[in-house]
């Protein structure tokens, strides 16, 4: 309700309304990246925009995975992602993808103690110049995050997932690349039938609030298929969220594409 009634006086502020976009895989988002059969390699070989890895903090280490037990010592944070990161960056001369107007959003989860885990990472991207310096890789911190009025006060090469319902100072707002929100607070669709009326209403005007803030949104724990994209789409989602990387690719690059 409290989420309802914000949204609510955001869209008689706003007077928000949905825009159908084109869309490609620079706006899809690969889910827990991880637990795909090939980490970094599937999302980044179909082009995708932003790629999620969850991390814990261990004994000095950032271990990947999705629960503490699942955690093994030969899949951290540096072999998973960041080497091969810096892999392209270099087989590419400077830029993540080969195409220079493509870029890579790297999610990175905190499940740890926040700024404990946050300054690890911080420690290990100082490791990697070719990524914090490179306008093509931004690294975006989601999960256990600092408060939010400490955010100004990270490297600027560390950028942070926001929440629709703070309220930030501008300093602290532009340091925000991206707004993620549990679908499951605005609507109970299931991604079969007609998206009721309120839940579109609702969800166009979080996506407006997003989009006033110059800052794109994804949606998890939303359906995953494909009338989930389709509706998403004319939404106008900033990032379409997705543990189907092949179909969702397919998708995207398919002849189905929504004109401007």
């Amino acid at each position: 309700m409290k989420i309802w009634m914000f949204l609510l006086c955001c869209l008689i502020a706003s007077g928000a309304s949905a825009q159908q976009r084109t869309y490609t895989v620079q706006q899809a988002h690969s889910h827990n990246d991880y637990e795909q059969k090939r980490p970094f390699g599937l999302a980044y070989d179909n082009g995708f925009g932003s790629i999620e890895a969850d991390v814990f903090l261990v004994n000095g280490t950032l271990p990947v995975a999705h629960n503490a037990r699942d955690i093994r010592p030969d899949r951290d944070l540096k072999s998973l992602y960041l080497d091969p990161i810096k892999a392209c960056i270099r087989k590419n001369n400077g830029t993540v993808y080969a195409d220079r107007s493509k870029k890579l959003q790297l999610l990175i989860d905190c499940k740890t103690e926040g700024v404990a885990t946050l300054n690890a990472i911080i420690s290990t991207l100082k490791r990697y110049p070719e990524i914090t310096g490179n306008k093509t890789v931004r690294i975006v911190i989601t999960g256990n995050r600092p408060n939010k009025d400490s955010l100004i006060y990270y490297p600027s090469f560390i950028w942070f997932d926001g929440e629709l319902t703070n309220i930030y100072t501008r300093k602290n707002l532009a340091r925000v690349a991206l707004f993620s929100a549990n679908f499951k607070n605005y609507s109970a669709w299931n991604g079969t039938g007609n998206l009721d009326s309120a839940s579109k209403v609702t969800l166009e005007v979080a996506i407006q609030v997003a989009r006033k803030a110059g800052t794109p949104i994804r949606f998890w724990g939303a359906p995953d298929n494909k009338e989930a994209w389709e509706m998403f789409r004319k939404l106008g989602v900033g990032y379409i969220n997705t543990d189907r990387i092949a179909e969702l690719a397919t998708f995207l690059k398919g002849p189905e594409q929504l004109p401007r």
